[in-house]
């Protein structure tokens, strides 16, 4: 599947939303990066992107990535190290299981908002909103052409 055809199979606003109250419950930040390809590991390549987006200067260092390389179907889930440092072994494990099972079901929306509301529930027992939380990073999708 192509970039344009993935895109155009999400409805990106209910993806924006459901990172706007996802973030209501934590001081976590969460971010869906989406591009083509990540030509090699992904991890490596989803690293490099957490830091050009800027997700390693949160105060926290509390950033979630879910980094999707669309045309090899392929994603993965990046915490950054205030979440690493806090959370159990295996804490993205459950989320990117049950969203390979949403993708491979064409759900690909339903995936990334299910994914979304869990990575939320999660850091907000790690990293709950204060109330002077600051929305540290923008909600949008981030695309890559």
């Amino acid at each position: 599947m192509t970039q344009k055809e993935f895109l155009a199979m999400l409805d990106q606003q209910r993806i924006v939303d459901a990172i706007a109250a996802a973030e209501k419950r934590t001081s976590g930040e969460i971010r869906v990066h989406v591009q083509p390809l990540a030509r090699g590991d992904i991890r490596t390549v989803a690293e490099k992107t957490f830091e050009r987006l800027g997700m390693t200067r949160t105060a926290l260092r509390n950033g979630v990535l879910l980094f999707i390389a669309c045309e090899e179907q392929r994603f993965t889930i990046l915490g950054d190290r205030g979440i690493d440092e806090k959370v159990p072994a295996g804490f993205w494990d459950e989320i990117a299981a049950k969203l390979t099972i949403r993708f491979q079901h064409g759900e690909l929306t339903d995936g990334i908002v299910e994914a979304i509301e869990s990575a939320g529930r999660q850091l907000g027992a790690y990293f709950p909103r204060a109330s002077d939380d600051v929305d540290e990073l923008a909600n949008e999708i981030n695309i890559e052409p």
